[in-house]
């Protein structure tokens, strides 16, 4: 028994250290020493709490299936060649390909090649304008699917560039409108006062191109048009300008392995260095050997961003972009280069920006609730249950140190919705406690001892304690899975406070009778109040 007590009341002396530890960074400012030595993770704070940006975005799912069948007519083009099949054209319209045959042979031959190699493609009669054309769309079921891609991946790119900038616990979940059923994404951005940088970096659709500058007198087919800027050579002023380019683009920003932000002395300023996957580099050399003495311009979002001269083959698989930005306009261009492209663009249709004001207005509104319910259970325990209240009081405090200690441990978020889980872990913790002590009345007026009664107490209350709790536990378990960025940081808080809550009722108030026997003994039915 003695070897017992003494494993339990190590592990209660540990687990309190490890709260305390955690908890110091969150309360206290710390030296340097402890941040090289002990834990440094302090509890975040969300949205509502600590104030930042809130946006919706809307995904054009049909501008991503018009990306897609743009690329499909390459693979196309190349299916043909390798088959040998000439003098067939292609073009998109719309979300349709539109191709046109010669004769009615290399029709047969290319609907045949279509429909073993590109088994998504359709035809679709109602389309078709000649008989020597041939309408194809995407199946009902590859749509479906390509606009799945395109979700996912606009998350997973929103996230990586979000992680880069540097904001801590961001909210990036989908939502479907429930009155347009357009596709939505919602991203919070706690401690973000700065909307627009953050409307830029997540706006940005970031597509990066290689074209060549189209030779002097060449406008009309096959060349596009698109705006960029100059520096003035004598003023040094950003003047705008207008690049033609041959339309067919050399590489993508698929090639780019990485991109950092470089200095640089001249009067530009910074500038993006792209450092090449190793196919992109050989596909970057074979473009520069190729075209010494043009220009290729490097293009992003259709924005000539620059235009240098190729004066060699370039080798190494090494590129930059200079654009006369600020140290903050090339670090954000870099963050999305790194994280990828979005598969189609999105629009920002609501932004909220939350004050730090509001933030603070809600934790001291948030704590007063916290603290008048807290005294007034403290008190009400007390009064009821004497001394063993005074126990009770004791289990609920150390149940909302382990809480927050937890929190910062696993560097969760606090929301506002998470305090309100803290003061109904509180809840559950006095009602574990209650059921305890109202067993052990009952086995007091059964004429038991003290010591009798404790132990039956316990064993009567614990299949009550476990079976409310576990259900509970899972029930948080379902809200943190299904549930949206408030709804998950309740369940967070509620999950975490159940599992303190059983350990504090069921091990801690325990060791205590059975360390203090004789005070237990001595206590009888008014230790634990009367009616």
């Amino acid at each position: 028994m003695a070897r017992s007590i003494g494993y339990r009341l190590a592990l209660l002396a540990g687990l309190t250290a490890w709260a305390l530890v955690y908890l110091t960074p969150s309360l206290l400012v710390v030296p340097d020493w402890w941040q090289a030595v002990l834990p440094s993770q302090q509890i975040r704070l969300g949205l509502d709490l600590r104030g930042g940006t809130h946006l919706l975005l809307e995904i054009d799912l049909d501008e991503a299936l018009r990306n897609n069948l743009d690329r499909t007519i390459a693979e196309i083009q190349h299916a043909l060649d390798d088959e040998g099949i000439s003098g067939i054209g292609i073009r998109r319209e719309d979300r349709a390909l539109r191709l046109r045959a010669p004769d009615q042979d290399t029709k047969n031959h290319t609907e045949t090649l279509l429909s073993e190699r590109f088994p998504d493609l359709v035809g679709d009669g109602a389309l078709q304008a000649a008989d020597d054309e041939m309408t194809l769309v995407y199946n009902s079921c590859q749509v479906r699917t390509l606009h799945e891609y395109a979700i996912d991946q606009t998350l997973e790119t929103l996230r990586n560039r979000i992680d880069q900038f540097g904001v801590a616990e961001p909210i990036v979940q989908r939502q479907t409108d429930q009155f347009s059923g357009e596709e939505q994404v919602v991203v919070q951005l706690p401690g973000i006062q700065d909307a627009e940088r953050a409307k830029r970096l997540i706006g940005q659709t970031a597509v990066l191109e290689f074209k060549l500058v189209a030779a002097a007198g060449a406008e009309g087919a096959g060349t596009v048009t698109l705006n960029g800027q100059d520096r003035d050579p004598l003023s040094g002023e950003l003047i705008a300008s207008e690049y033609t380019l041959e339309e067919r683009t050399l590489m993508t920003g698929e090639a780019v392995a990485d991109a950092r932000v470089r200095p640089s002395v001249d009067i530009e300023g910074p500038y993006v260095e792209l450092i090449l996957s190793s196919a992109g580099a050989r596909v970057f050399e074979d473009i520069t050997a190729a075209n010494v003495g043009r220009q290729l311009a490097i293009i992003l979002d259709n924005t000539v961003y620059s235009a240098p001269r190729i004066q060699e083959r370039i080798g190494g698989g090494r590129a930059s972009i200079t654009g006369s930005f600020d140290i903050k306009e090339a670090r954000d261009l870099a963050i999305v280069l790194r994280a990828g492209a979005l598969p189609a663009p999105v629009t920002i249709v609501e932004e909220r920006t939350v004050g730090p004001s509001l933030g603070q207005d809600s934790i001291r509104q948030g704590v007063r609730s916290f603290i008048i319910g807290g005294l007034l259970v403290v008190v009400f325990m007390v009064v009821y249950y004497k001394l063993a209240g005074v126990l009770t009081d004791l289990a609920v405090l150390l149940n909302i140190l382990y809480l927050l200690a937890a929190l910062a441990m696993f560097e969760a978020t606090l929301t506002l919705p998470g305090i309100a889980g803290i003061i109904l872990t509180v809840g559950m913790a006095v009602d574990a406690n209650v059921l305890i002590n109202e067993r052990i009345r009952e086995e007091l007026r059964r004429g038991k001892s003290a010591r009798a009664a404790v132990e039956s107490g316990y064993e009567n209350a614990r299949p009550a304690i476990f079976d409310s709790n576990i259900t509970t536990f899972l029930s948080g378990l379902i809200l943190f899975q299904f549930g949206s960025g408030p709804i998950r940081g309740f369940a967070v808080t509620l999950c975490i406070g159940i599992v303190s809550t059983v350990f504090t009722a069921v091990v801690v108030t325990r060791l205590v009778y059975t360390f203090n026997g004789d005070t237990s003994s001595q206590c009888g039915e008014q230790g634990w109040g009367s009616r």
